[in-house]
């Protein structure tokens, strides 16, 4: 039987790439061990983007930026993207790297608690990824919710949790258990929800992707 590492590096090896500095940031993240989205899951977030063309991105989890930057290099140019940030290290070395690199100012940048900040946010976005602390997914989801226009996207990353998700509780290391629990009713939740339709992909560490139903 093949392994699923060596499909994942054979797909990961026909990947045309990212523009050098993103390439440059990537490796700076993994080397400080800074969570970035993997390969497999920035070719999804890129065809996700040229398929659906969004015109107001909302990001929750900004990290050094490199998916902001990411989603600010492969969407239109007239693509705006809001994305959040509470760790006070993280944010000066996304300050630097949009100043550096977002040219076109497509990056908003807003510091704080996300759950807080989500409650605050109106207006609509066509385009929501989620890649933050995974034990709030379920807590955010109602504002991305009420956030995300009919018909659009809400892209969960980092949902398998290492496989993790898919075992029992009990075969789980007690300090992850409540993530555990959480993320399995994110998903579950998803599945369920008469306002969503989702499916959960074996991309990356997981993706999960809901396009919010339109009401007729």
């Amino acid at each position: 039987m093949i392994s699923e590492e060596r499909i994942s590096t054979f797909i990961n090896s026909l990947d045309r790439g990212n523009e050098p500095y993103l390439d440059e940031l990537e490796k700076q993240a993994l080397d400080n061990e800074v969570p970035i989205i993997r390969k497999d899951s920035q070719s999804l977030i890129k065809f996700l983007l040229t398929l659906s063309r969004p015109k107001n991105i909302l990001e929750v989890g900004c990290a050094v930026g490199f998916s902001a930057l990411l989603m600010a290099e492969y969407s239109e140019a007239d693509t705006k993207i809001t994305t959040i940030e509470k760790f006070d290290k993280r944010i000066a070395e996304a300050k630097i790297n949009f100043n550096k690199y977002d040219k076109q100012s497509k990056i908003t940048l807003l510091e704080g608690d996300a759950l807080e900040i989500l409650g605050q946010l109106s207006g609509q976005y066509d385009f929501i990824f989620m890649d933050a602390a995974k034990g709030q997914y379920i807590n955010f989801l109602p504002d991305c919710k009420r956030l995300l226009k009919p018909g659009a996207l809400l892209v969960s990353d980092n949902v398998l949790q290492d496989g993790d998700v898919f075992e029992s509780r009990f075969a789980v290391t007690r300090r992850n258990r409540t993530i555990h629990e959480r993320m399995r009713e994110y998903l579950y939740t998803l599945k369920h929800d008469d306002e969503l339709e989702s499916v959960i992909l074996n991309v990356g560490d997981g993706m999960a992707i809901s396009v919010k139903r339109t009401v007729l």
